[in-house]
C-alpha cells in the first residue's frame, strides 16, 4: 500500500496505505515499549467487522485493496471481489492478534487467529480488504511478525492493511513493524486513501507509552492537511489501534490528543472511528461520530475498571470460544445506521 502525500488538490481519487507483506523502512519514532512498560498493558485482540458502503454514502467501512503497493482504482476493487451490490464496499477489521502470546488466558493464540481467518473466508463473500488495527505480535520480534503476515495471506481478500499496535513497538518505536508493514507510509506510520467515493485515515497512537494514546503534532498536521480539500458531505472513517475516545483512562484507554483530530472532523455528516486495544466490543455516538470498539479473537480483558488493571481474562476452557468472535458490520443506501452481527468464534 502507499500512501498519497501529495497536497490536497493533488490527490487521487483512489489511494492505498502500507504494504501488507514487505515494506522498506519509514522514518523512526521517538519512544519503544520497555519490558516494564510492556507489563502494563500486557494482553490485547480485537474482532472482525465487515462494513459495506453503498454509492458512496456511508457510515462504517474501510477500504480499498489489491494486489501489490500502489494505486488502486475504484472501480476496480469491487470486480471481481463477490460483492453483491453494484457499487457497494465491504470490508473486515480485525485487532490484537497478539501472535507470540503465551499463558493461560489462550494457551494458543496462533490458533484462535487461524480460526479466526477460516470464520473471514467463510463470510459467504470476498470481503474487498481486511484491517488489522493493531497488537499484531504479543512481543514485536522478527519471527512474530513474520508469522502474522504469513497467517494473514492466507485470508481470500484482496488486500490487507494494518496499524501498530504498542506491543508491535516494544523497544524500538516500531521499527520492525514498518519495516515488515509499513511500505509508502508516512511518518510513523499512518496513511489515507480514498475508493468508492469514502476518505480512510490509519492513525498510529501507540508509540508514546508514558501518555498511551498520543497522535503528536506532525501526525494531528497531517490529518488536517489530508482533510483540507475534501467537501463535508465526504464519508470519513478513521482506523487507529487505541480509542479516539476516553473509554478508560486509567488503563491507557484513550487518546490524550484526540480532540484535536476530533475537531478537524466535526464538519464531516459522517464519521466512523474503528479501534481494537480493549478487547470488547464497546459503542459509543457523539453528534456526527461514532466510535467503535472491536472484539478479542485471543482472550479477553476486564471491563473498565472491574479489575485492577487489563491482564488478560482467564475462563474455563471450553468457554473460551464464548469470549471470542468476530463482527459483520453492513450498510445499505438510505439507512442511518450499521447494521452489525456479532459472532462468536466459529
Amino acid at each position: 500500500m502507499t500512501a498519497y502525500p501529495g497536497r490536497p488538490d493533488e490527490r487521487p481519487d483512489d489511494r492505498t496505505g502500507p504494504a501488507p507483506v514487505d515494506g522498506t523502512e519509514p522514518p523512526t519514532g521517538p519512544d519503544g515499549m520497555t519490558r516494564r512498560q510492556l507489563l502494563r498493558h500486557a494482553g490485547w485482540f480485537g474482532g472482525a467487522v465487515v462494513l459495506t458502503v453503498a454509492s458512496g454514502e456511508v457510515i462504517s467501512h474501510i477500504a480499498d485493496t489489491r494486489g501489490t503497493a500502489g494505486t488502486a482504482a475504484a472501480g476496480t476493487a469491487a470486480a471481481g471481489s463477490g460483492t453483491t451490490a453494484s457499487g457497494a464496499l465491504r470490508f473486515v477489521q480485525v485487532s490484537d492478534s497478539h501472535i507470540g502470546f503465551q499463558g493461560p488466558a489462550n494457551m494458543d493464540v496462533a490458533g484462535s487467529f487461524s480460526e479466526a481467518i477460516r470464520q473471514v473466508n467463510s463470510l459467504g463473500f470476498r470481503p474487498d480488504f481486511v484491517m488489522h488495527s493493531g497488537d499484531l505480535t504479543h512481543l514485536s520480534t522478527p519471527s512474530q511478525f513474520d508469522q502474522v503476515r504469513q497467517m494473514m495471506t492466507g485470508m481470500r481478500t484482496d488486500r490487507v492493511f494494518t496499524v501498530p499496535g504498542e506491543h508491535d513497538s516494544i523497544g524500538d518505536a516500531g521499527r520492525a513493524y514498518r519495516r515488515t508493514f509499513g511500505k509508502g507510509t508516512l511518518g510513523d506510520g499512518w496513511y489515507s486513501f480514498d475508493t468508492h467515493g469514502v476518505h480512510f485515515i490509519a492513525l498510529v497512537n501507540t508509540l508514546s507509552l508514558e501518555k498511551l494514546g498520543h497522535l503528536g503534532n506532525e501526525q494531528i498536521d497531517f490529518v488536517r492537511r489530508d482533510l483540507a480539500g475534501l467537501s463535508s458531505d465526504t464519508p470519513v472513517v478513521v482506523f487507529s489501534h487505541i480509542p479516539l475516545f476516553a473509554m478508560y483512562p486509567q488503563w491507557g484507554w484513550s487518546t490524550d490528543d484526540a480532540l484535536r483530530v476530533i475537531a478537524l472532523l466535526r464538519r464531516f455528516s459522517s464519521v466512523t472511528c474503528l479501534n481494537g486495544h480493549v478487547h470488547q466490543l464497546f459503542t459509543k455516538t457523539e453528534g456526527n461520530i461514532t466510535f467503535h470498539s472491536a472484539t478479542t479473537t485471543a482472550y479477553p480483558l476486564p471491563k473498565p475498571g472491574r479489575a485492577p488493571a487489563p491482564t488478560p481474562q482467564v475462563v474455563p476452557a471450553r468457554r473460551l470460544k464464548d469470549v471470542l468472535g468476530i463482527r459483520t458490520v453492513g450498510y445499505r443506501r438510505g439507512d442511518r445506521e450499521l447494521a452489525i452481527k456479532d459472532e462468536r468464534l466459529a
